[in-house]
């Protein structure tokens, strides 16, 4: 069975799906639509831009998305038995398995941007990774820290292979955190470049908004299973499908064990589509007997 994969934000370069709009009419009508949906050229800071263009969370999670979803869209034989998508990349994963249109996606997304960049504004946070740590323990120092430091918070954000947890909260809190994560004996603990603490309650003030949002669009039955980040489990309930969704955004992406369900249900080929090849890395380290490619 085939599984097809969507990155999230972090996977942007400069010049990304440039080729893609120049070899394909269907693709370049895409982006065009896409221009004219977002109310400004992406196409420019996607083809041309700088690093820090591309770093503002406003253009980074519609650059990916685009690049993901346009790939996929326009690619022919792509027929996915299941999906699923990292973090904004979930979005990608529902057009893909056709539980979303591709504008409806669009708006939400370029919404789900711009409320988590003023939530970013509001709370001043950030988030690192930390290497070669079993789960409990990160799980465990998260805790001790914000009970230390009720004024600090840290969580597990993202849970992307064994060995590699990203966790999410205040500045100071991090900062803390990563000192004691070394003192455990984590391999590394790095700072992330990113502009706030995703995937925690710290995002909360952008859940209103976004709940609203996504609640007003028509999610369809979708053509195959998505394996969504809340809870890692498969399902084709487009009201289910809903409020994961709206959970997500204050809610840990449990990307491991998405993988781990995906193979046990048969899935034997992962195929990532967008910018990069991040997702190809994780699935291998998760598990090396499956079979990883890009479209």
């Amino acid at each position: 069975m085939k599984a097809y994969v969507f990155p999230g934000q972090g996977a942007q370069f400069s010049g990304m799906g440039k080729e893609l709009y120049e070899s394909n009419d269907e693709a370049k009508k895409l982006f065009e639509q896409a221009n004219d949906i977002l109310g400004f050229r992406i196409t420019d800071l996607m083809f041309e831009g700088s690093e820090e263009d591309l770093k503002q969370t406003k253009v980074t999670q519609p650059a990916v998305f685009l690049h993901s979803v346009i790939l996929a869209l326009t690619t022919t034989n792509v027929k996915p038995d299941m999906v699923a998508g990292h973090s904004l990349g979930e979005f990608s994963a529902l057009v893909a398995n056709q539980t979303l249109a591709f504008e409806d996606a669009l708006g939400l997304v370029a919404k789900r941007a711009a409320a988590m960049q003023q939530a970013c504004e509001k709370n001043p946070s950030t988030m690192a990774a930390i290497i070669n740590l079993a789960d409990a323990v990160v799980e465990e120092i998260c805790k001790k820290v914000t009970e230390e430091s009720p004024e600090e918070l840290v969580v597990p954000a993202n849970y992307n292979s064994p060995g590699q947890i990203v966790i999410s909260g205040t500045v100071q809190g991090i900062n803390t955190a990563c000192e004691h994560m070394k003192a455990a004996g984590a391999k590394r603990a790095i700072v992330l470049s990113v502009g706030g603490a995703f995937h925690s309650p710290l995002m909360a003030p952008a859940h209103g908004e976004l709940k609203e949002a996504i609640e007003a669009i028509n999610f369809k039955t979708p053509i195959c299973p998505i394996y969504q980040n809340v809870n890692a489990q498969s399902t084709s309930d487009p009201a289910t499908i809903q409020e994961n969704l709206i959970a997500q955004l204050t809610s840990p992406v449990r990307w491991a064990h998405s993988i781990e369900h995906m193979i046990a249900d048969g899935a034997v080929e992962f195929i990532e589509s967008g910018p990069g090849k991040v997702l190809q890395g994780l699935v291998r380290k998760i598990n090396p007997s499956v079979t990883t490619k890009g479209i």
